[in-house]
């Protein structure tokens, strides 16, 4: 069940889920507020939750504001083969120097419209990557693509894979935890 509230100046959604134990909270990118829970939880409890950590949600909803966005409202299909387009120049770029560097191989390149993820690497050698990467900062768009090069040595996600990673990006742990805020592009 979900409701749409308003406290404190604070929008939020309330998700009432049997198998919840506990309240979360999250702040979603597009700045949505949601309150997941387990029934029996009173709105007077909620609205104390919610006051409690009314400073961290201004900050995570400021901080979702201020990401620029490039990213067209709809992509129309022009934009789509222009951006398409840009995108396989730039990861073409990026991973044939990567690979000359570290000595990795790869077979072809596919740029797509993922709605669930930012890149693959298949068994046979083959690279896939969300066109959407063109939107990103670039040392986030580099990490993604040298992310999927090491699954060609490390078809896991391993320590190993992590060690090789760290490698070509040094700085991935940081990195990866900021892409998440921009996981909104590819949906």
């Amino acid at each position: 069940m979900t409701k749409e509230k308003q406290y404190c100046g604070v929008m939020y959604t309330i998700r009432r889920h049997r198998r919840a134990k506990y309240m979360h909270l999250r702040v979603h990118a597009d700045g949505r507020v949601v309150v997941s829970m387990p029934y029996g939880v009173t709105l007077a409890l909620v609205e104390r939750f919610i006051e409690e950590r009314r400073q961290w949600i201004s900050k995570h909803v400021e901080v979702f504001q201020k990401i620029q966005i490039m990213k067209p409202k709809k992509d129309t299909r022009h934009e789509y083969i222009f951006y398409k387009e840009h995108a396989r120049k730039y990861i073409a770029e990026r991973a044939g120097h990567f690979a000359q560097v570290y000595g990795f191989a790869f077979k072809k390149i596919a740029i797509r419209n993922q709605q669930t993820r930012w890149g693959s690497c298949s068994r046979d050698g083959n690279l896939n990557f969300n066109y959407r990467l063109v939107f990103l900062p670039e040392e986030m768009a580099e990490y993604i693509i040298a992310h999927e090069l090491c699954h060609l040595k490390e078809m896991n996600h391993s320590k190993r894979f992590w060690l090789l990673v760290g490698e070509l990006v040094p700085e991935y742990k940081d990195i990866k935890k900021r892409l998440k805020k921009y996981s909104h592009l590819y949906h």
